[in-house]
């Protein structure tokens, strides 16, 4: 059931509505049931819990590498080596949220038996939100701790040129209801993040990238027209993409970021996901109490804003998907037309 918000052309879509039309577009563009109904899940609760970007905002471009030959529907990850609690999978070019769904679960099994796991992946595609992933495993009682490099689309420090990718990250740990999610990329936003600025008609937050005369803006569209976006932390934050690209390629023997940027499209990515059992450490008994002192003490820092509490990475996201469950999914009207014409 769609309805109408006022800002921006935005509708409402349901849960319901837009993973029944996302599982009808994937089954006709080849997707084998399950691999559909994965799919589609992967990328409703991303915009379900308000990560638009890489859900709803992204399946449209996703459907397209699909029939273009770049995702190749029917293939799946598979192992190619394997070394006590390593083990190294070839993607085959198949759905990147699939091979990610599997390969975090190779890493899990592992930790089950040796308490970390460690699962390197090459040849594989856009896993979309990592987040996704680190709430996968942190539901199941695992810390995971996961990386993927792509093509260069951020320039190094001091450099003008991009050839660092902006490498997405994501550190998770269960906790309650709500588990330790920090998903981040080393850019200061991501393109798809960008990219539903310029949709809204608003500027960044803070300064995100430079404009063509290589000044420091917050102004999405200059920034999209340079693709000169800025290194989270500056020097920082592209010294730490450069090295999960190299530590992406060397442990998934897949191909580095300087290699996937000669290919037509950004594709044939290198992965690196971590699992750790904390059951099986000898403080188990205590970790739920010890990471609760650590998040009570982080509550009591002073906000800035008047009558709201400092959250802690994932935190806000059950306020989110609880909104949104109720209301409706935010998406704007030109996107759900296109992605309904899909359908046809």
């Amino acid at each position: 059931m769609m309805s109408n918000t006022k800002a921006n052309n935005f509708i409402r879509v349901s849960y319901q509505e837009m993973y029944d039309t996302f599982n009808r577009i994937l089954m006709a563009s080849g997707f084998e049931e399950q691999k559909a109904a994965m799919c589609a899940e992967v990328f409703t609760t991303n915009s379900v819990e308000g990560i638009y970007t890489h859900g709803v905002n992204r399946f449209a471009k996703f459907i397209k590498f699909v029939a273009e030959g770049y995702v190749k529907a029917d293939e799946e990850a598979t192992r190619v080596d394997a070394l006590g609690s390593f083990e190294r999978w070839d993607g085959k070019c198949g759905p990147g949220p699939i091979n990610a769904i599997r390969c975090t679960e190779a890493a899990m099994a592992l930790a089950s038996k040796n308490t970390i796991g460690c699962v390197a992946l090459a040849n594989t595609n856009h896993w979309m939100r990592a987040g996704y992933y680190g709430q996968f495993a942190a539901k199941k009682g695992f810390a995971l701790i996961a990386w993927t490099n792509t093509l260069g689309n951020m320039p190094a420090w001091g450099a003008k040129d991009s050839r660092l990718g902006n490498n997405p990250m994501v550190f998770a740990v269960p906790f309650a209801s709500s588990p330790i999610v920090m998903d981040t990329a080393m850019s200061q936003y991501s393109y798809g993040a960008i990219d539903l600025y310029k949709l809204k008609g608003e500027k960044l937050p803070t300064i995100g990238g430079h404009d063509k005369n290589g000044e420091l803006t917050d102004d999405p569209t200059l920034i999209a027209e340079t693709r000169r976006v800025l290194p989270i932390g500056f020097w920082k934050g592209a010294g730490m993409s450069l090295l999960l690209d190299v530590m992406a390629t060397i442990l998934s023997a897949g191909l580095a970021t300087h290699e996937i940027s000669k290919l037509p499209v950004e594709y044939a990515m290198s992965q690196v996901f971590i699992a750790i059992d904390l059951s099986k450490l000898s403080n188990a008994s205590v970790i739920y109490q010890a990471i609760t002192k650590i998040i009570d003490d982080y509550h009591q820092s002073v906000s800035t804003k008047q009558n709201e509490r400092v959250r802690f990475p994932g935190e806000r996201i059950e306020k989110t998907r609880n909104e949104n469950l109720a209301e409706g999914i935010p998406v704007s009207e030109n996107v759900w037309k296109e992605i309904v014409t899909l359908l046809a």
